[in-house]
């Protein structure tokens, strides 16, 4: 065989690996979650949409409380760089960024910032890294060649995360603590205009892929704004529910269109963006949705349910779930990763799941049905104890509850195990965790306890029962 011959057949072979390629759709690709209470990295395969494994960058509460401990903790921010097919995973209690290659999942390095980072968001060039160090007042940037801090960038106090336009000349920064969206010219590394928001709790942002929008949640009110980028002004507000977590854009049947999780009320909603912003679907999923990413193809969406220790594939064709995955616990971000192996069956740096009891999701219902009122428990075993994740809404504003067990099983109900006491926030909402004994609800030994239930602090009052 000549040397022509033999460059045409390797040509050829080339061709058919494309088209190979070509034909299984989503193969190469990946989705990742960031754990926050597994201190894990789940990754899913989002051509079968199923869990190839986790990467461990911590251990699972309580491991965590430990002087000695070493590892990291509430791995909660995520980002991808598809030019170094590396993802960035944010600690906030161990004040950590991780570089993970998307490659063989092994840890790169990791770099210590400030106080309690947030989101990582790569530069569109690739070459930075931004980091939103919501503990602190200002952003920290990656040199992602080098990997090591070369810049800090004063904003706003609380930092929740960063947007780029796609030319990467300008970042938008939300906060957490501050109702204002700073713009930085990342050139210069300095603010060129500050724009007051509805609310100090922003903490998230994204950027439509043609550059012309930038939307942040605010979850505290459960709103999305809107900016125009040509005008750098706030275009619309919508009132998108409680709980109000990620947004992003994507393109479906060739129309521009918005999504967004909401928590509370287990919501993905859609918006046609061309129609201002109009509501055009609404999709039911699992509890309490949080992170979500879109395939580039825009026929899919992927949503991490924090409550439910699962991601859910979303056909946004036809607007309905077609998968559920189990993953780690009280996954946060969640990006899709557009080519990011080159050997589909590596599975080198993955541990399998290793979650001891799934999650149990307990609903708290008003009792009287006239109000508002509505509860939802996320409770996890960690030992000897389970960590029990609240989110309750529809309260009075700035009043006093108690979350407990009781034996009771029909009314007057009795406080026999206190989970909880906190105070409301001026929206009537609470948003917080403690230990409990919840696991046991109904259990044959030990306590009898038959319900959890909410009681109004002073009077006693019964508020919520599951």
């Amino acid at each position: 065989m000549n040397s022509q011959t033999k460059s045409f057949f390797g040509l050829l072979s080339f061709f058919f690996a494309l088209q190979a390629k070509a034909q299984t759709p989503y193969q190469y690709d990946r989705v990742y979650t960031a754990n926050q209470v597994s201190n894990t990295v789940s990754v899913i395969d989002p051509s079968t949409n199923q869990l190839l494994g986790e990467i461990r960058l911590g251990k699972p509460y309580p491991n965590v409380l430990s002087p000695l401990y070493r590892g990291q903790a509430l791995v909660h921010g995520l980002r991808y760089s598809p030019q170094a097919k590396m993802l960035a995973a944010v600690g906030i209690g161990s004040n950590s960024v991780t570089l993970i290659s998307t490659l063989d999942n092994k840890v790169l390095k990791t770099i210590y910032v400030g106080r309690s980072p947030h989101e990582p968001t790569f530069r569109p060039d690739g070459k930075q890294l931004w980091i939103s160090v919501r503990g602190e007042a200002y952003i920290s940037v990656i040199d992602v060649k080098k990997m090591q801090e070369i810049k800090q960038v004063p904003v706003a106090d609380g930092p929740g995360m960063v947007a780029f336009t796609p030319d990467g000349k300008l970042a938008y920064v939300c906060s957490s603590f501050t109702p204002e969206l700073d713009i930085v010219n990342t050139a210069t590394y300095e603010i060129v205009k500050r724009i007051p928001v509805v609310s100090p709790f922003s903490p998230n942002i994204f950027t439509s892929a043609d550059g012309k929008w930038i939307a942040m949640t605010h979850k505290d009110v459960g709103k999305v704004t809107v900016i125009n980028t040509a005008s750098q002004e706030i275009v619309k507000g919508l009132t998108t529910g409680a709980i109000t977590n990620h947004v992003t854009f994507t393109t479906i049947k060739g129309k521009l269109m918005m999504l967004v999780t909401v928590g509370g009320e287990n919501k993905m909603r859609v918006f046609d963006v061309a129609a201002g912003f109009e509501q055009t679907d609404t999709v039911n999923v699992g509890a309490l949705p949080h992170g979500i990413w879109t395939s580039p193809d825009g026929k899919r969406a992927y949503v991490g349910l924090e409550f439910g220790d699962q991601v859910q594939a979303i056909d946004l064709q036809n607007m309905k779930v077609i998968a559920t995955i189990p993953i780690g616990q009280s996954p946060q971000a969640l990006v899709y990763a557009d080519n990011a192996v080159t050997d589909v069956t590596n599975r080198e740096g993955l541990t399998p799941l290793n979650d001891s009891t799934a999650t149990q999701v307990v609903i708290l219902n008003n009792t009287d049905g006239g109000s508002k009122a509505h509860g939802r428990l996320a409770v996890r075993s960690i030992g000897l104890t389970d960590l029990v994740e609240q989110i309750i809404t529809g309260l009075k504003p700035n009043t006093a509850y108690t979350l407990a067990l009781t034996k009771s099983d029909t009314a007057p109900y009795s406080s026999d195990f206190q989970i909880n006491t906190f105070t409301t926030d001026q929206a009537g909402k609470y948003m917080g965790q403690s230990t409990g004994l919840i696991n046991t609800l109904g259990a044959n030994t030990g306590p009898a306890f038959k319900h959890v239930i909410l009681l109004e602090t002073g009077s006693e009052k019964l508020i919520l029962k599951n």
